[in-house]
């Protein structure tokens, strides 16, 4: 088997993650926001030095099975607002208005589409409808579209869209330069909701020109640099696909999900009943659950709040991370939502930032060493951190720059259990998994906020999110919506034949795929999903209702190893590091993750280090090592 490869590109910096059978190769890189294109190779470099010695990343390539990648790239942009201008034609039903309702919905509809809309009569005759479409699509580009979504309300969605398509092709001929792309809300999902299916095309078309024009020039330079396999994407569902099988809306918040699939794995091995993952990049916090070995998700996914038509991991992301600015209003500490992000950073990074951070708090409080961080290969400067904290938290409320790192590091770590508590119920079965760059730091206090006594820290915790990429098999969904019984042996060999031409275009023949067919029932009171069987009686199924077939193929994947043991050794901890706690420095030991046998013990107060992440250990905290390098940590009493 060859290599495998993850990349999960963040906001602020891009985790690369290669598995070579047993032998796990991890590297981080500067997000470069003005060209991905720039991280995802500069990471894929760095870790051919890792793994060769050298620079060699034509070697790499041609030793790699498969590549997987997830973004924030359409997330930042939906966030940012940065996209391109939406035209909306409607018919029908359906409305603008039903796009706005709720009142909150209005916001994100007038950021994305604004004033331009059109709607159409289709019950005229062939000849002035397409004089009144022609006119629509004139006013909406002229108004500034430059993508056009067709939605059309009524139980007839599918067909009148069709209708509609014909019309447009031979008006605007899509071969033309400088023809506007129109777009229709059935070709992307098949959902009788008006309202959810032609927000998830609105969103799809918004996030669609970023991530297609990255992804593609990636997948150029990946051929021209000799990989003999193509990009695969992973997706917030937790399955990958080629570039081309894959739509932009299943790229947001598809970082996270790797993390959750990892710490699925994880629960899994480890035999956690309840864990709840911690994953702290530069910009957010990502908080997810596995509860009984399910991924918590949720069947119609929100974005900013706005239902969907797909099922996405039910996240709640926290605006705390490690490069998030922290400020005084009001005479109290505020922590984020904005970011510094990689460009400039945070304060110690000397490259231009001025804002203080958290990064520029432990820094100052001797958590981060400037020897060692970043495995030694970012320089970090306190006198850039204190003059931050100095001038941002410590004058404004009277207080030494110390005292206020102190109260930056209280509000930082209560802002992330109040996140965690919010999200689910802590019992006496939570275990919290604390990755990210940041996601270690000080998750002791964040427990002991939460009320949670046992943690684990991952030895990958740094990548942990790429890494949880390789959890992933190649597939897809095909449905078809039905209103009779008699009609399912034709629409099942509809969605074969679709299913047999999708698996071909990822490489693979049907008959060497898994399928799964299920039937989705739509009632008043909620959805009911049921396996499908030939003599499933007709009366069960009503007259709504959508089959399913999951096609799926099986793809090389990690494993989890090691145990915790009996932890019948001592520790090497054999350097010190002055710290300050409870208003008091003291030098407390420092123990190398890699350095550690399994079943080693220690006791806090005490530093884990890794090449990529730091964690102050807090007294009453026992820390156990396995043989893999991950870490648990039990309070008294756990």
């Amino acid at each position: 088997m060859g290599l495998l490869v993850n990349i999960d590109n963040g906001g602020t910096l891009t985790d690369i993650c290669v598995a070579d059978g047993p032998n796990i190769y991890r590297t981080k890189t500067l997000t470069t926001p003005f060209d991905l294109s720039k991280c995802f190779f500069d990471g894929l470099v760095k870790v051919s030095r890792e793994i060769y010695g050298q620079e060699d990343i034509v070697g790499l390539l041609s030793s790699t099975d498969h590549i997987r990648y997830s973004t924030t790239q359409g997330t930042n942009a939906l966030v940012e607002r940065k996209g391109p201008r939406l035209g909306l034609l409607t018919s029908g039903n359906l409305d603008a208005e039903a796009l706005r309702s709720p009142a909150d919905h209005g916001a994100l509809f007038d950021a994305l589409v604004g004033a331009r809309i059109a709607r159409v009569a289709v019950d005229q005759p062939p000849n002035a409808l397409a004089a009144e479409l022609t006119q629509a699509v004139n006013r909406l580009a002229s108004a500034g579209a430059n993508r056009i979504i067709v939605a059309h309300g009524g139980s007839d969605c599918a067909e009148v869209e069709k209708r509609l398509k014909s019309v447009l092709l031979r008006k605007f001929p899509q071969h033309l330069l400088g023809a506007v792309p129109i777009l229709y809300s059935h070709e992307v999902v098949e959902d009788r909701n008006d309202a959810r299916r032609s927000w998830t095309a609105v969103l799809n078309a918004f996030l669609h020109p970023a991530m297609e024009r990255f992804l593609y020039n990636a997948e150029h330079k990946l051929r021209s640099n000799k990989s003999g396999n193509p990009l695969l994407i992973f997706r917030n569902d937790g399955h990958s696909a080629r570039v081309a099988k894959t739509i932009a809306i299943k790229t947001y918040s598809s970082g996270p999900r790797g993390g959750m699939e990892g710490a699925r794995a994880m629960a899994e091995h480890f035999g956690f009943e309840h864990l709840v993952s911690v994953d702290i990049g530069g910009t957010t916090t990502d908080i997810c659950e596995v509860d009984g070995g399910q991924v918590r998700e949720d069947r119609h996914g929100r974005v900013e709040g706005i239902e969907v038509s797909f099922p996405l991991p039910n996240v709640v992301s926290v605006g705390v991370g490690g490069s998030s600015i922290i400020r005084v209003e009001d005479g109290a500490i505020r922590i984020g939502p904005e970011s510094v992000g990689s460009e400039p950073g945070p304060a110690c990074f000397g490259l231009g930032g001025t804002a203080a951070t958290i990064t520029d708090a432990f820094l100052l409080t001797g958590l981060l060493d400037p020897a060692s961080y970043f495995g030694g290969e970012l320089s970090i400067d306190v006198e850039r951190a204190r003059k931050a904290i100095r001038t941002h938290i410590a004058d404004p409320l009277g207080i030494d720059e110390i005292t206020a790192a102190s109260r930056m590091e209280a509000a930082w770590a209560q802002t992330v259990a109040e996140g965690i508590c919010s999200f689910t119920e802590i019992t006496p079965q939570t275990t919290l998994a604390a990755f990210g760059g940041a996601g270690p730091m000080v998750i002791c206090k964040v427990a002991e906020a939460a009320g949670v006594r046992r943690v684990v820290i991952p030895g990958l915790a740094a990548v942990f999110s790429a890494f949880g990429l390789g959890f992933s098999d190649i597939a897809h969904q095909y449905e078809a919506r039905l209103s009779r019984a008699a009609d399912i042996p034709e629409a099942l060999d509809r969605l074969m034949a679709r299913a047999r031409r999708g698996m071909y275009a990822e490489g693979f023949a049907l008959e060497d795929c898994d399928i799964a067919r299920s039937v989705c029932i739509h009632q008043e009171r909620g959805e009911q999903v049921l396996p499908y069987a030939d003599d499933l009686p007709a009366s069960k199924l009503g007259d709504n209702f959508t089959l399913r077939l999951d096609v799926s193929k099986a793809m090389p994947q990690p494993r989890m190893t090691g145990s915790f043991g009996a932890g019948d050794s001592v520790a090497d901890g054999r350097d010190t590091r002055k710290l300050l706690a409870a208003g008091q420095w003291d030098a407390v030991p420092v123990y190398r993750v890699e350095d550690q046998r399994g079943g080693a013990l220690a006791e806090g107060p005490a530093v884990l280090e890794e090449k990529f992440f730091t964690a102050r250990i807090e007294p009453g905290w026992t820390i156990t090592f396995s043989e893999n390098r991950d870490v648990l940590l039990t309070r008294d009493g756990a």
